[in-house]
């Protein structure tokens, strides 16, 4: 089950980046939360306006980004 439509994108929003619901809280955020070791519960408790859906989603996108090559270079590893 895919939980894609909950990532939108709209210019007036956070200059265009995918957003959660359009909730001005970037995908990127969230995976930067994910990333920094919280868990779902403490991301949930920080941000009440998301959802478990709005994280599983955000990681959906981080996952297809990265499958189609919507990265960005890091350099030499």
């Amino acid at each position: 089950m895919s939980r894609l439509d909950r990532i939108v994108t709209n210019p007036a929003v956070c200059r265009g980046q995918p957003t959660v619901r359009g909730l001005r809280i970037p995908v990127t955020t969230v995976l930067e939360l994910l990333a920094a070791d919280m868990t779902f519960e403490e991301i949930l408790e920080d941000y009440p306006d998301l959802e478990r859906d709005d994280l599983l989603a955000s990681l959906e996108f981080g996952a297809l980004a990265t499958r189609r090559g919507w990265t960005t270079p890091l350099g030499d590893a």
